[in-house]
């Protein structure tokens, strides 16, 4: 059975659709505080089809940091956090987006892979539900822990 991802940014959901277009299962997420876009920069979430170009940080424990998609052996804390209070956080399991329309999310200066577009893991304390991230769809830990063993890549992500 194969699977795809319908992010709703109105809703602030992420579903796993089968190919029968049954939902397998729901996730709240967070979308950029900034609204959608697709411009390089804007630190919007970008809409249309997509694809997981690749997925980073199979193995690595729950709460591991990553920075340019590499871990950095720190395992967040809320103490960490209160000592970098600017830094994005970026956890766990790493599924890097690809856009697969040219010249709306794919190329140039709208390309979503070029502007790091990533499904992540955030700190616990992170609201979901609601726009908070710069670009990126933010998920629990736990979430996306589960979503990174249930889909491979390649898998098509639309985001709407």
């Amino acid at each position: 059975m194969s699977l795809h991802i319908d992010i709703s940014i109105e809703s602030q959901r992420l579903f796993l659709v089968s190919s029968d277009n049954k939902i397998v299962v729901t996730y709240s997420v967070s979308t950029s505080k900034y609204g959608i876009g697709e411009q390089n920069g804007s630190f919007c979430t970008p809409t249309g089809q997509h694809i997981v170009r690749a997925k980073i940080g199979k193995d690595q424990p729950i709460n591991m940091v990553f920075t340019g998609r590499r871990p950095t052996g720190e395992v967040f804390t809320e103490e960490l956090k209160v000592s970098q209070p600017e830094r994005d956080w970026i956890l766990t399991r790493i599924m890097w987006l690809s856009g697969c329309e040219p010249g709306i999310n794919r190329l140039g200066s709208v390309d979503t892979m070029r502007r790091y577009i990533y499904l992540h893991g955030s700190p616990d304390s992170v609201v979901m539900g609601s726009p908070g991230s710069i670009g990126c769809i933010r998920m629990r830990n736990v979430d996306i822990l589960e979503l990174f063993d249930l889909v491979p890549v390649g898998t098509i992500v639309s985001i709407t």
